[in-house]
């Protein structure tokens, strides 16, 4: 059978012949692909010709076709639906993969063809806008960041140590999945389920099911919170699913088999090294370098500010709480298990009740009359389901997505539900970037991780789901909206700390009260939510001490592993809850009663993904969500005060979303903004600031 990723897909959208796509396809694509890429930029870098546009930066953006195409198309795949053979492949090709990188990154003819025409277009003999200046300009940034100045020996070392880290994220997160499934907590007392909905619990019933067991199963999710933990009365249940959750990865009892400590000291020490070799005193100076933050000092000092004004807040909601754990146990001391039940009990008395809101959040009804309705009003975009198009899972659904004069701008691949083969979390991926250079239209994926309904059930959402599938909406508008020249530059394609900040701008219309009365309608009576439920949860806009705590430590626990000397690390796994709780302490925030929202040993972001001394970025890019939300309140109108119209949109897409990372992020804000990101605003948000700006 011939292999259906060596040539672009002839299906709608180029999505990938996933039907007829296998692990042996995967392997020899990847293969050729790295063959290829090596053989084009040879021909670049051999070229006597002088350096031009075309010579160099078409062809390198050319270049790597078959291995974007493969990766792409199996790395989807992979975190949505993972199996041996796919882990097994991961594995195998991470390690290449980074060495395939550094035979790019420390070619000194490539790079004397990036700085000769560098040279050429400053003489004037190339001319060049400001797209083709900045691809430029990041493109000799990567080769100077990448070892290009480094002596042969030092090359070598850095070329083991990109290798090494490579497999050994691949292997953090190989066990994490495994340990996260392995944490689940099998209940055989069904009277131990009080608070919990039938729905929820015919959905824990098939969670043991689906594992042969009898009784019901209580999956843990990704973070350290756990959604049921809101309405799990057995006090003794809820510790029991808490003590699972955080103490993954630690090797104690069911996840002695799943033991991550000694992979992410390894991984911490390494990047520790690699920082050092290239002339950095921390990795997280190196990552720092090329954020819209600038340098290490300024994510300390916004880190630092907010420690010294959270806790506070936080001892003041659990005073509050202390009191309600009082009336239904006076002689029970409060306990991080004891938190949400207890905040939800709250937020049901103030008309916000989490249990009754759910019945009102159905899932097709919150992505058509909420997620779309919002792009639509704000962009103009429409959205058709292509049922006859088979995604990488039966669960994965496909939409075309059209222009406001119909045509075609590109694809939107939905996956909803959680499955054990799914690692933990919700994201966004580009199976086809955007860019005029190569004619591609936006392929993108929506993931998130919403409990399934039990069949012939509808599938209600919490709160907290409806948000997370906005924020992540919002990343795909990022890469849909794309209008660039280049693929490399495309979409989602700019500074981790940037990233984030569409995303989270996308989160605002979930609270928009004329679109939650389209989207909260009751599965069954159809009748609209309650006006009053729907003031409270305009409220709950403002962030709770709570929910800025678990992120603010997990920031912190990020900057401390990327900020301390190798020298200083933990020699090996036994010291990282040591080194964890002397972090905290030492960052004023050691409040055992919020932990945070990632404990090292289960956090992925920063020692299986993209993020390591990065995670500060979700705040970093709320700086510029909170001043945008204002923004868009500005152009308000009576019908839509909190400025959900066409002509906001088009001013945030133009202006913002669709320049990708085609020119430096921060000056994209300044266009579109006019200004510099105030941040009065985000503190006035998470109530640290009684006087936000006009």
């Amino acid at each position: 059978m011939t292999n259906p990723l060596l040539a672009p897909s002839t299906l709608p959208f180029q999505l990938p012949d996933y039907a007829t796509m296998t692990e042996d396809h995967v392997r020899e694509a990847l293969e050729v692909g790295m063959t290829e890429q090596l053989a084009a930029l040879r021909a670049v870098a051999e070229d006597t010709e002088p350096p031009t546009l075309e010579n160099v930066v078409h062809a390198w953006e050319r270049s790597g076709a078959t291995l974007d195409r493969t990766l792409s198309a199996f790395w989807v795949a992979r975190s949505a639906d993972t199996t041996p053979e796919r882990d097994a492949i991961m594995a195998e090709f991470s390690p290449r993969l980074a060495a395939h990188q550094d035979a790019i990154l420390m070619d000194a003819a490539l790079y004397a063809r990036l700085t000769g025409l560098r040279d050429r277009i400053d003489a004037g003999e190339v001319e060049a806008d400001e797209q083709d200046r900045f691809w430029l300009t990041e493109s000799l940034r990567a080769y100077e960041r990448g070892g290009i100045t480094l002596g042969s020996d030092d090359q070598a070392r850095l070329r083991e140590l990109n290798a090494d880290l490579a497999g050994l994220t691949t292997r953090f997160d190989q066990i994490l999945v495994e340990g996260r499934n392995a944490a689940a907590v099998h209940v055989t007392d069904e009277a131990r389920l009080a608070g919990l909905g039938e729905d929820e619990r015919a959905g824990l019933r098939e969670a043991a099911q689906d594992r042969g067991l009898e009784g019901w199963v209580v999956p843990i999710v990704n973070t350290t919170g756990q959604p049921l933990l809101d309405a799990m009365e057995d006090r003794g249940l809820r510790e029991e699913v808490f003590r699972a959750s955080v103490e993954r990865g630690l090797g104690r009892g069911a996840q002695a088999d799943h033991d991550t400590r000694d992979v992410l000291v390894r991984i911490a020490r390494l990047r520790a090294e690699r920082a050092t070799l290239l002339g950095y005193p921390h990795h997280a100076a190196y990552v720092h370098e090329t954020s819209c933050a600038g340098g290490t000092d300024a994510v300390n000092e916004i880190l630092a500010r907010l420690a010294t004004g959270v806790v506070p807040l936080a001892e003041r909601e659990a005073d509050a709480l202390r009191e309600r754990l009082h009336t239904l146990e006076p002689e029970a001391q409060l306990e991080p298990w004891d938190w949400q039940f207890l905040a939800a009990r709250e937020a049901a008395e103030s008309a916000l009740d989490p249990e009754k809101l759910r019945p009102y959040l159905e899932f097709e009804r919150v992505l058509h009359e909420g997620v779309f309705a919002a792009a639509t009003a704000l962009y103009g975009i429409t959205f058709a389901e292509r049922p006859e198009l088979v995604g990488y899972t039966d669960q994965a659904r496909v939409f075309e997505v059209r222009q406001e004069d119909g045509s075609t701008l590109g694809a939107v691949v939905i996956d909803p539900y959680t499955r054990p083969t799914k690692k933990g979390g919700a994201w966004m991926t580009s199976i086809v970037d955007q860019s005029h250079l190569l004619g591609d239209q936006p392929l993108v994926t929506n993931t998130c991780n919403v409990p399934p309904p039990a069949p012939g059930s509808p599938s209600l959402m919490t709160w907290d789901n409806v948000i997370t599938l906005f924020h992540e909406f919002g990343h795909d508008l990022h890469g849909l909206l794309s209008d660039v020249r280049y693929p490399s530059r495309s979409g989602t394609s700019v500074p981790r700390d940037f990233v984030e900040f569409p995303s989270q701008v996308n989160e605002i219309w979930a609270f928009q009260p004329s679109l939650i009365r389209r989207y909260a309608v009751h599965h069954a009576t159809g009748e609209t939510l309650p006006e009053e439920w729907v003031d409270a949860l305009v409220a709950q806009r403002q962030e709770t001490a709570y929910r800025t705590l678990e992120l603010l430590k997990a920031m912190l626990l990020d900057q401390a592993w990327h900020q301390t000397p190798l020298a200083e690390l933990p020699a090996d796994g036994s010291g990282v809850e040591e080194f964890e709780a002397a972090a905290l302490e030492r960052a004023g925030v050691a409040f055992p009663l919020v932990p945070p929202r990632y404990r090292s040993a289960y956090f992925h972001h920063v020692f299986g993904g993209g993020y390591a001394a990065g995670y500060y970025s979700y705040l970093w890019s709320e700086v510029m969500d909170a001043d945008t939300v204002a923004w868009f309140t500005q152009q308000g109108t009576e019908q839509e005060p909190g400025g959900m119209t066409r002509a906001a949109g088009e001013r945030f897409r133009r202006e913002l979303l669709g320049r990708g990372g085609s020119i430096e992020a921060m000056e994209t804000y300044r266009r579109f903004r006019g200004a510099e990101p105030d941040l009065r605003h985000l503190l006035a948000r998470l109530g640290l600031d009684e006087e936000p700006a006009a």
